[in-house]
């Protein structure tokens, strides 16, 4: 592929990359102020119906389905919300456990598995990436681990390509090797030498993902079982291999704008083609269910299944220090700039600066699935938004009310913190 593209596939790029990279709600507005006065119990009542009514309001505004659930460690229980636009109820009625592609996240647990194995010698962050994949990475030689973890390598993404997008969309079904992604995947658009800038991409984590088999000899599965879901107990929690949701298993329905809807939301020089769209059957309003595009392509970059429960198990897991040593735990939580996740990257890890405090996590969007799971500082309070439509919450009312209900939903995990 050239190194300079067309004006439209650098449109498509930023399109893309805004929709499904991260999935970030970025621009946050301000919070609202904690409640100080006495009746504590009473206060807490009223956050709490607050949150609900925020959640309800960016469900009928586009959010369609919204899952929010809190935990503040050992502050009382959970606070568990699920609401959902009336019409989305003939088709599954929400509930706060629920399974749910929680996509670009598995970079985090992705990134934990890679330096628990520098921290056993296996692996170094300053490996070339040659030393493992030969012949897989264009540029190989000088991008190094930690250069893809922290998506400064100057690859490009594979999901802006025309041979990727069909598969994107569900219109075509085809088992994806990441070793096939990493083989379409352009440099960046205007290039970038390997350590140079930020610049987020899914196949620096395909190529991870490849890393960890050739380390360890095991497939990424069985690590993230054996290392992460098994010790954890996140019975929830698995990396998807196919469209298939397990049997006996409630999950989220997913969601997405039809094609007239998506060339609105699109800036008019994409020129999309005649009938783009999301393959599925059609909804009302103009929605498309999105649940059986097959999303086993992501794998590495955003393959995780798992409940806001157990994946906030991971996330305070990781953060208060029970599955890293300290040396790796401050290599993860070094950051490069990032503006556009509202902060900075790290390895796998964003930290994103809220009006109400800093939190770090990680975001998510595939088609139908957007999410953003953050704690603390230390680790000890958690925050889960996980919504059932990723391209519909760029419409303005959609994302007006979205970014107002991850803005409530952080106060209230962060507030009365020490």
């Amino acid at each position: 592929m050239p190194a300079h593209s067309s004006p439209r596939r650098r449109i498509l790029r930023w399109a893309l990359t805004v929709a499904l990279a991260t999935g970030m709600s970025a621009g946050l507005t301000a919070c609202s102020d904690p409640d100080p006065g006495p009746g504590k119990v009473a206060a807490k009542t009223s956050a709490d119906q607050r949150l609900a009514d925020v959640a309800q309001k960016a469900a009928d505004a586009g959010s369609l389905g919204v899952i929010v659930r809190i935990d503040k460690g050992g502050s009382g229980n959970p606070v568990e919300i699920a609401r959902q636009a009336a019409w989305t109820k003939a088709d599954h009625r929400l509930a706060v456990n629920d399974q749910f592609r929680v996509a670009s996240n598995t970079k985090t647990l992705v990134a934990t598995l890679v330096l628990q194995q520098v921290a056993q010698h296996k692996v170094e962050l300053a490996d070339p990436v040659e030393k493992w994949l030969p012949g897989l990475v264009p540029g190989g030689r000088d991008i190094t681990v930690r250069m893809l973890l922290n998506h400064t390598s100057g690859l490009g993404d594979y999901l802006l390509t025309p041979e990727f997008l069909p598969s994107l969309t569900g219109k075509e079904r085809r088992g994806w090797r990441p070793e096939a992604l990493l083989a379409i995947t352009p440099p960046q658009d205007p290039p970038a030498a390997p350590g140079e800038k930020y610049s987020y991409s899914n196949a620096n984590y395909a190529a991870l993902g490849l890393i960890l088999e050739r380390a360890t000899g095991k497939s990424l599965a069985d690590l993230i079982e054996q290392k992460i879901t098994g010790p954890l107990g996140m019975k929830d929690s698995f990396l998807t291999t196919n469209a298939d949701w397990p049997s006996g298993k409630r999950h989220v329905t997913g969601y997405e704008p039809n094609a007239e809807r998506l060339r609105r939301i699109f800036p008019p020089e994409l020129h999309l083609p005649e009938g783009t769209g999301f393959a599925g059957p059609g909804r009302p309003h103009g929605n498309v269910d999105t649940s059986a595009i097959d999303p086993s392509w992501a794998w590495a970059a955003g393959g995780m299944v798992s409940t806001a429960e157990d994946w906030q198990r991971f996330q305070t897991a990781l953060m208060s220090g029970k599955l890293l040593p300290e040396a790796q735990m401050r290599q993860m939580r070094t950051t490069v700039p990032a503006p556009e996740e509202g902060g900075g990257y790290g390895l796998g890890l964003m930290e994103v600066k809220a009006p109400c405090g800093t939190v770090w996590g990680h975001t998510g969007g595939q088609p139908g699935y957007s999410s953003e799971i953050y704690t603390d500082p230390r680790g000890r309070r958690s925050v889960a938004v996980l919504t059932g439509t990723n391209f519909g919450i760029k419409e303005p009312e959609a994302a007006t009310a979205n970014k107002a209900l991850v803005n409530t939903a952080i106060c209230a995990m962060l507030n009365g913190l020490p």
